[in-house]
This record gives structure tokens, C-alpha cells and sequence, in this order.
């Protein structure tokens, strides 16, 4: 009965804090980070624009030699460069990788390659294999993810090819790649299949697209448990706009240039309106944005009161914004001197973002999480998080004779005797990443708690 009692304590107190976004730098020194990725392991990929990509380790430390570098492939004008990354989802197994650059005809190129036989740390240049090279007829809104989603294939985002307004209303022309979703299979066909249940596969259009009438789709991603597509379209004039969809939902319209948002554009010619998908949230520009980028919905388990929530940021206003399914958003304080271009997301689900200005790739972390819960002067508990230990220090005259370990759930993992009155510490490497809950008996049987992370 006690312990219920303290979880449901415990339970409503950590509903009553806010969250409060911070960021830990995690390392620096890239030249125009565009992409954080991972293959599946404890590394972190970072692409640079200039067509690099980077090892970064899980201890901060980036690897002295590039995993890939095709600089001399690349056009980096305006918002050209390499732009992309992308895992096969049997990576381990196949060691095939995928890229979005930009050629030095300023075209778009989907390029498989493959790592290095007898080093992961490297990759096959010479394995390359394009896919698909679309023509942009200019050197803006070009796109530039790719991921793959749940049914195991491969997501493009294309933006309208550029040119204030999308003066060809190529995001609505359904014979054009341009302002579109993509969605191509990359284990079948040569150089790929098309999905049979793909919008316009034996019909009027084009086989590849997935989802048409976006303006520049720079960051989208799939939230891992849900399955749904998070898509971060980046507006014309005055709005930008966040868009969530089931990523079953095949031959949506997410209405540019008919729409800017949820305001009307350039309506001429346009399918009606209750035929369009329309945002799950527009940010205005007269909030200081001007370029939205996606980000994740947080799946890891360091922070629980981010769990669900989807998290983006704006080139030009350096905070961070965390969204709910129905679109309520909170944000974070300005992270001064940062210009965000892209989320990254562990292995773990743990989130990164990148600044394009500085060359930081940062860790988002929960600040409203403190080292204590209810009685901070019972004992002190460091560090937290925690690794591979925990200290449990004496204070004010009390000494421990008891802690206890518990998950999430209430289930007891740890009870054991202190071995000493001043200092203690216990072993934590063999737990999982997450959130537990320690309690500490004191001499007179009196019981503090205490909230803990292990990273």
C-alpha cells in the first residue's frame, strides 16, 4: 500500500512539471551539419552540405577520417549540396546506404552505395548506384530527406523546384516529381520498383509519387511506434506549416500552391478544397520564423514528460518547439546564436539537433528534471543522470541504512544494505536507459525518494 501510494504521488507530481527544453552540447566543429542520422548502432552520421559525412561516437569524439566524401560531385549554391542520408533497414546485413545531393548541374540524385567490406568506419565510394536524378530548374526548394518508413520503403521529398511561387504549379502537376512525396522500392526492379499500392501506378501520373502538393518538404520523419508521417513544409510568404499523416494514407494533397497553410494562395484551377489535407499546425511569420525544420517524435527514455511529442525548430527563430497530436505546442527559451538546420535522432530514440551557423550538434534534454524529487535534504544522490553508478552521500546528520530500486511500473529491481554511514555507491551498469525512482531509508526508518536517469 505504501509504495502505490508513492508512485501515485510520484505520478502526479511529474504531471504537474513542465517540460523545459534544454540543450547539452555534444560536439562541434562541422562545416554545415544538414543531417543526423544512425545506422542501426551506437554512431551518430553527420551530413555536411559540402558532401561529407561524418562518425560521431557516442563519446563525443568524431572519427579523424570521413565515412564518405563526394565533394567533388556536389553543387552547394543556395540550397544545394548533400542534402540526405538514409540506412536500409538491413543495413547490418546488406551494408547499403542512400544519398540526396545535388549534381553539379544542380539536379537532384538518389545514389545507393555500400560500406567498406573490411571497415564499418568507411564507405565504398567507388559502389555507387543512381537511382533517380530528377531535373530542378533552380537552385532552391529542393528537397533533401529521404528516410524509410515503416513498410520498408524509401520516402523522397521533393520540393516545387523553386521560383517564387511555384509559377508552374508543379506541386500540383501530377506528371512531375517536383512538389511531391516519393515513395519507391529499393529491394525490387532495376534501378527500383514502384509499390503496388502507390497512388498512380497504372493510371494517369506519375508511379514514384506518394503524396503531391508540397512547397519545399526540407525535413520529414516517421514516428516510430505510431507509424505516423510527420512532414515539416516550408512556407512561401508567410506561413510555415507542420503536417501528420498515417503513413497508410496513400494520394494526399497537401494543397500548394492553392494554399500557403491554410490560406488561400493561388486557387486557379485547384481541386476543392475538402479534397486537401491541410496542416496540423501553421506557424506566421510575424513571430520571427521563416524556414520550418522537422524534427521526431521523442521515443527514447531518458526524458518520460517528452514522451509523444513532436519536436521542430525554425532556421530563423533559434527555439524549439514540441507539438502533441492534436497541435498544442510548447516552446522552449531562444537558443541565442543558432541557426537549427536538422534533428538527429539515437539508436535509443535520444534527440540531437544541429546549427548550420556554428557547426554544434547539440542533445535535447528535459531541465525540469532535477537531481531530487520531494526531500532534497535527506541525502545527495549524484550524478544524475547516471551511468554506470550512483553516490548516495549522507546530510544533515542522517545516515543511510537502506536503498531501493524501483521501474517505471513499481517493480522492485534493487533492495540492499548500505555498507557505510557517510558514502555509498551503487552499481547501476547493468540497467537499462530510462527512468527509475530510488528510495532511501534513513537510521530513524524515515524514507526520502528520489528520481533518477540512467543514460
Amino acid at each position: 500500500m505504501k509504495i502505490a501510494a508513492l508512485f501515485l504521488m510520484f505520478y502526479c507530481l511529474n504531471f504537474s512539471y513542465s517540460q523545459t527544453i534544454g540543450l547539452k552540447t555534444f560536439a562541434s566543429g562541422f562545416s554545415n551539419p544538414l543531417e543526423i542520422t544512425n545506422a542501426g548502432d551506437s554512431r551518430l552520421f553527420i551530413v555536411e552540405k559540402d558532401g561529407i559525412i561524418k562518425i560521431l561516437n557516442p563519446d563525443g569524439t568524431t572519427n579523424p577520417n570521413a565515412f564518405l566524401n563526394i565533394t567533388g560531385q556536389v553543387s552547394t549554391g543556395g540550397e544545394q549540396g548533400l542534402l540526405g542520408l538514409a540506412f536500409h533497414p538491413n543495413y547490418a546485413s546488406n551494408g547499403f546506404f542512400y544519398t540526396n545531393h545535388t549534381n553539379l548541374s544542380g539536379n537532384t540524385v538518389i545514389t545507393r552505395y555500400s560500406v567498406d567490406s573490411t571497415n564499418p568506419n568507411l564507405a565504398n565510394a567507388s559502389s555507387a548506384t543512381v537511382l533517380l536524378t530528377i531535373a530542378q530548374p533552380y537552385a532552391n526548394h529542393n528537397g533533401g530527406s529521404l528516410k524509410f518508413g515503416p513498410d520498408g520503403y524509401l520516402y523522397i521529398g521533393m520540393g516545387d523546384g523553386g521560383s517564387a511561387g511555384d509559377p508552374g504549379n508543379r506541386a500540383q502537376n501530377i506528371n512531375e516529381l517536383l512538389g511531391k512525396m516519393l515513395r519507391i522500392d529499393v529491394n525490387s526492379g532495376t534501378p527500383y520498383g514502384i509499390p503496388a499500392n502507390n497512388p498512380y501506378v497504372g493510371i494517369a501520373g506519375a508511379d514514384e509519387i506518394w503524396a503531391i502538393g508540397l512547397r519545399n518538404p526540407w525535413k520529414f520523419s516517421f514516428d516510430k511506434k505510431l507509424g505516423n508521417l510527420w512532414i515539416a513544409d516550408v512556407g512561401q510568404d508567410n506561413i510555415e506549416e507542420i503536417n501528420m499523416a498515417p503513413a497508410t494514407q496513400a494520394g494526399l494533397n497537401y494543397g500548394w500552391r492553392c494554399y500557403e497553410g491554410d490560406t488561400a494562395y493561388n486557387t486557379t484551377g485547384c481541386p476543392p478544397q475538402a479534397s486537401l489535407k491541410f496542416p496540423l499546425k501553421t506557424i506566421n511569420h510575424s513571430t520571427g520564423a521563416c524556414s520550418v525544420t522537422g524534427g521526431y517524435v521523442y521515443n527514447g527514455t531518458s526524458y518520460p514528460n517528452f514522451k509523444g511529442l513532436y519536436f521542430f525548430t525554425d532556421y530563423c527563430n533559434p527555439q524549439i518547439g514540441m507539438m502533441t497530436s492534436s497541435g498544442t505546442v510548447t516552446y522552449s527559451t531562444v537558443f541565442t546564436g543558432n541557426s537549427f538546420s536538422s534533428f538527429g535522432e539515437d539508436i535509443n530514440g535520444e534527440l540531437y539537433v544541429a546549427a548550420l551557423n556554428n557547426g554544434t550538434i547539440y542533445k535535447v534534454t528535459d531541465t525540469s528534471l532535477g537531481i531530487t524529487s520531494f526531500d532534497k535534504t535527506q541525502f545527495l544522490i549524484y550524478p544524475n543522470p547516471a551511468k554506470s553508478e550512483i553516490i548516495i552521500q549522507k546530510s544533515n546528520k542522517n545516515y543511510p541504512i537502506e536503498v531501493t530500486l524501483f521501474d517505471m511500473e513499481g517493480k522492485m529491481l534493487l533492495k540492499k544494505k548500505t555498507e557505510n554511514k557517510d558514502i555509498n555507491t551503487i552499481k547501476m551498469d547493468n540497467y537499462s536507459k530510462g527512468f527509475y525512482i530510488v528510495t532511501v531509508k534513513n537510521e530513524l526508518g524515515h524514507v526520502s525518494t528520489y528520481r533518477l536517469i540512467v543514460e
